[in-house]
């Protein structure tokens, strides 16, 4: 058997993220990507023993990182320059990452191996810790959590932006909240939404994805949906931060009007109501909620959608 050339292997993990954020994790097999490389299935085989071992190396690299800016913000002694250390360094990682982050929303690869997981999972929980601060009341680690999340959904959602732009604008939003927040639980009822946000959701244009069904659709099959059929922010066919790109045709599949355009005066009349649609991630969200007590309406006012739309997720008294 001739020898293996020694790039094959950084060309099948190239293959399997192209592969994997077209079509999705569950959808493709070994022999396309091994198509995709133009080796045998054997060859890929070689060098990994299946799919999860693909992303497990895919993942590698990001929870190295991961581990690292969690680590270096622990051994600060200051809470406060230790929390803003760990908030920093976690948007460095998601940007060095971006697309390996954006294939996860199609269909939660990531999630597919226990040790990245648990790994990933593990390092969140310290991030949250570290941005709580020493002896945090409930409040201030709801806090934390809040700020731990809304650093990679823009980074995802917006990865096409110039890195340097959508750092400030991440880093702006979080200071907002931790630095000065306002208090919008005054004068509102349960599980209401506070004024404006039902407007400013219904007006959310998300980017095309990966497998997001033209014109719309639900967010029930594993696709990022939103309102319309605005601006894609697809990775560029040069190449990703962590050093793996996608291709060109899956670029052009997915682009549009840019990532974060404004909708055109046509387009921009106010919505009524709440969306009524979610995302993969704001679905699981919604399970979650539910599962440690929420309401619907209170996962309906913090999701900034319908309450029918939330119940259109949960599971039935039959799971």
């Amino acid at each position: 058997m001739a020898a293996t050339p020694p790039d094959t292997r950084t060309r099948i993990l190239q293959a399997a993220l192209e592969e994997f954020a077209a079509r999705g994790y569950h959808a493709t097999s070994i022999r396309e990507i091994a198509e995709r490389v133009g080796v045998t299935k054997t060859a890929v085989l070689y060098h990994f023993p299946g799919k999860a071992e693909i992303v497990g190396a895919l993942a590698a690299p990001m929870l190295e990182d991961l581990d690292a800016a969690v680590a270096a913000a622990a051994r600060l002694a200051e809470p406060v320059a230790a929390k803003w250390a760990v908030i920093e360094g976690l948007v460095e990682v998601w940007l060095a990452h971006r697309y390996l982050l954006r294939m996860n929303l199609y269909d939660l690869a990531l999630a597919v191996e226990n040790t990245i997981f648990h790994r990933f999972r593990d390092a969140m929980v310290r991030a949250n810790a570290l941005v709580a601060g020493p002896d945090p009341d409930f409040e201030r680690q709801v806090r934390a959590s809040q700020a731990i999340a809304m650093l990679s959904d823009p980074i995802v959602l917006f990865a096409d932006a110039p890195a340097g732009a959508l750092r400030a604008a991440v880093l702006r939003g979080v200071r907002l909240l931790l630095d000065a927040p306002p208090d919008l639980s005054a004068g509102r009822t349960e599980g209401s939404a506070p004024d404006g946000l039902a407007r400013a959701a219904a007006e959310v244009r998300l980017p095309d994805g990966p497998g997001r069904p033209e014109g719309g659709g639900t967010a029930d099959g594993p696709a990022l949906v939103g309102h319309g059929a605005s601006g894609g922010s697809a990775p560029p066919a040069g190449g990703a931060s962590d050093g793996l790109a996608l291709p060109a045709e899956s670029a052009a599949g997915q682009a549009g009007n840019g990532a974060g355009a404004a909708p055109t005066s046509g387009a921009a009349r106010v919505r009524r109501g709440r969306p009524g649609v979610m995302s993969p991630a704001m679905a699981e969200t919604a399970r979650r909620m539910h599962a440690a007590g929420s309401t619907a309406a209170e996962i309906a006012a913090a999701l900034g959608v319908s309450r029918a739309t939330v119940y259109r997720h949960l599971p039935g008294p039959e799971q």
